[in-house]
């Protein structure tokens, strides 16, 4: 069987080595002059390849698809793919929150044990070459269109990626094939990425916020509220909480969001409360700019008095309790007013994509044109932080090769 794998990223390099495994005749196709562009720049470098957790416990990090995924994370779960790895060479190592990475600390070696996997399985890889149409013909897939011609083949498994880091050559190929095809593609909104917010807030950019609570509510109701670090920036908030959040939040109307910061979540309203009294009575004399000091950094500071409505020079001994109060609530409950998500070239991953009702959870096989697969970040399927949205892309790759009967047998 002659099979075509458009896009060498990670799901497309696990699809190509699965299929040539089955001894069929595979050929990658990737438009950028070389494999794995976006892995590159992943886990800032160093490439957070998956997470060594069960795949039960995985599952509970996916956002959206996690009963397409549940047969795919369960047949080549995360420890089947480090096995893979280090019994081709590459030594791995588990970081916290069970995230795993190269023990050299360099994505380029991921990519490099990857490609040497699927020459010695015998896939012919070829560089900068633009796959521009599908050819189907009566809802069977015929060949690949490129701009040096077609490629005639018996499969095509699509693995182009979705919209995030365009720089990388991810621009929505697939999803236009998929459509062409005749397939549902849900409308696709950055993920894992920061939050415009209204306001100034210049003079907090940079400041790092460590065992924050971040809450967020909707019609009053709170749907999201977790403990961790926060990054202010130029245009809002970004770090790790937020990624998390956006990952929940980026389908809904923003206008209706609204986000709540506990400081201090380690102190309830009276031990804050006896705090402030300690802290206002030993310096009673100074101004509450330098007061604030002892909770918050100085901008930070400066940024929760202006809610609270008290004056940076004003002493600590002409505090009224209303006013202390006011401070309080600023501190367990500072209001962000998120105005729109960062772009796609900001974003970790894409949400949206082809709609997993149209595609076999067993083959990655599309429903509606036989020999067509699609895998990894084209489909509607997208995880929080921590490997796994790598780890979706290698086991629904996987699934897409190793799926194609060996060759020789009737498929």
């Amino acid at each position: 069987m002659k099979v075509a794998v458009v896009g060498g990223g990670a799901s497309g390099l696990v699809a190509a080595y699965a299929a040539a495994r089955k001894g069929h005749d595979v050929v990658l196709l990737e438009k950028n002059e070389k494999l794995g562009k976006k892995m590159y720049i992943t886990g800032k470098g160093r490439c957070n390849l998956t997470n060594d957790c069960p795949p039960d416990v995985f599952l509970q990090s996916v956002v959206r698809g996690e009963k397409f995924l549940r047969g795919a994370i369960y047949r080549f779960p995360p420890q089947r793919m480090m096995e893979l790895l280090e019994s081709n060479g590459l030594p791995l190592k588990t970081e916290r929150g069970s995230r795993v990475f190269p023990v050299s600390d360099h994505a380029s070696d991921v990519t490099g044990t990857l490609e040497k996997m699927g020459r010695a399985a015998g896939v012919c890889f070829k560089l900068n070459t633009e796959v521009l149409k599908i050819d189907i013909l009566h809802s069977t897939m015929r060949g690949i269109i490129t701009g040096e011609g077609e490629i005639f083949c018996d499969c095509a498994i699509i693995a182009t990626g979705g919209l995030s880091y365009p720089s990388t050559g991810s621009t929505g190929d697939g999803m236009r094939f998929a459509a062409e095809a005749g397939h549902e593609v849900v409308s696709c909104v950055p993920s894992l990425t920061g939050l415009n917010c209204r306001g100034d807030f210049s003079s907090v950019q940079g400041i790092s916020v460590k065992n924050a609570v971040l809450s967020a509510e909707r019609g009053g109701k709170v749907f999201f509220s977790e403990l961790g670090e926060l990054l202010f920036t130029h245009f809002g908030v970004s770090g790790p909480l937020v990624l998390t959040l956006s990952a929940r939040i980026n389908r809904l109307p923003m206008e209706e969001i609204r986000l709540f910061l506990d400081f201090k979540p380690a102190l309830g309203t009276d031990l804050l409360d006896a705090r402030l009294l300690r802290d206002f009575s030993a310096r009673r004399n100074e101004s509450m700019k330098n007061v604030i000091r002892g909770l918050l950094p100085a901008g930070l500071g400066l940024l929760v008095l202006k809610e609270a409505g008290i004056a940076a020079e004003k002493q600590a001994n002409a505090v009224t309790k209303e006013e202390r109060l006011r401070l309080i609530a600023a501190l367990k409950r500072f209001p962000l007013l998120p105005l729109s998500l960062r772009g796609f070239d900001e974003a970790v991953v894409t949400s949206g994509g082809i709609a997993t009702g149209q595609i076999d959870p067993r083959t990655m096989e599309s429903k509606l044109v036989k020999g067509l697969r699609f895998c990894g970040e084209t489909l509607d399927c997208d995880a929080y932080t921590g490997g796994f949205n790598l780890q979706i892309a290698f086991a629904t790759g996987f699934l897409a090769g190793d799926s194609l009967p060996a060759a020789g047998e009737k498929s």
